[in-house]
């Protein structure tokens, strides 16, 4: 019964016996492991003989209104799958009841809300970098790309870059090695990699932005590229800063050169273009050899819609 509380269920459970005379005659025995397990039991087959009672009267009810029975081969029909479609939707309402305000069901269905944008890029083997070159950035994109390297190593991949590298608003947030290793994994998977410049690629953004497949690098008409040397966040004693700063020339060299076999430029080239900030906009950046192309209006093929959607 409804008024009965947990506790009084718990002592019923407890003093349950097969032989009336027993269980009139001993005391209640004391919660337990074993008890609480017996009473999580007894609910579930409740709840289970609720369900295939349910479904006896849905195929019953069928049954009257078809003219068939619900189980035969018969059954198999417009109307059977009507009432598959039914029970379907029965089961997912909770045994008839009624669905939750945030769900939706079409044709028995459950059509729940749309997934988050990052998960919606993702399935059509979108990488997004919107955010300065730190660690937890660089994990979320190297993860990405491994994952899409093992879903099918024949489609390419998209990597659109709006970042300003390993700083922010003129501080170093961190290390060039974040941008090694994401250009060593781009290399590393079987798929083409393309790269798209919007808005800014900074330093080692610009540096992830020429590792692109060769023809796939590309740039939006208003975006801004920029080259310039790594930063150094030595602090302490005069031996540990020497110590980093021999890690810094050798990463600024590391960078220069994968640069350098992105363009085709002499190495010397590329490290004096890099000695102060240079700035190059898209149509320069193809006159360097950063990227391919500039992607105009008219270029833009007419948008398509996502596989996500149209598998749902």
């Amino acid at each position: 019964p409804a008024h009965r509380t947990i506790s009084e269920h718990f002592r019923l459970v407890a003093s349950f016996s097969p032989n009336p005379r027993r269980r009139a005659s001993r005391p209640p025995a004391p919660l337990t492991t074993t008890v609480l397990y017996t009473y999580a039991e007894r609910r579930l087959q409740r709840c289970t003989m609720r369900a295939y009672a349910t479904l006896a009267l849905a195929a019953l009810l069928a049954s009257l209104h078809n003219g068939v029975d619900a189980f035969s081969p018969s059954a198999n029909t417009r109307s059977g799958k009507a009432v598959l479609n039914n029970l379907r939707e029965m089961r997912m309402t909770g045994a008839g009841g009624a669905a939750t305000p945030d769900q939706n069901y079409v044709e028995g269905v459950n059509i729940g809300p749309p997934p988050d944008l990052p998960s919606l890029l993702l399935h059509n083997r979108i990488v997004y970098i919107g955010m300065p070159l730190v660690p937890a950035v660089t994990e979320l994109v190297i993860a990405e790309l491994l994952y899409l390297n093992y879903e099918d190593q024949s489609k390419p991949v998209t990597m659109y870059i709006n970042s300003s590298g390993t700083t922010a608003q003129g501080q170093s947030v961190g290390f060039e090695t974040e941008a090694f290793a994401i250009a060593d994994v781009m290399k590393y998977i079987r798929p083409p990699v393309n790269t798209v410049a919007i808005g800014q690629a900074f330093g080692a953004a610009a540096m992830i932005l020429s590792q692109g497949q060769k023809g796939g690098r590309a740039a939006l008409p208003n975006a801004t590229i920029m080259l310039n040397q790594c930063r150094s966040q030595a602090q302490g004693q005069a031996s540990d800063i020497a110590i980093r700063a021999r890690e810094v020339a050798h990463n600024r060299r590391t960078s220069c050169e994968l640069i350098a076999q992105a363009t085709g430029k002499p190495l010397s080239v590329v490290m004096d273009d890099c000695q102060r900030v240079k700035y190059l906009q898209p149509d320069e950046a193809v006159e360097y050899g950063l990227i391919d192309r500039v992607i105009r209006k008219e270029a833009i093929s007419p948008l398509m819609k996502p596989s996500f959607m149209a598998q749902l």
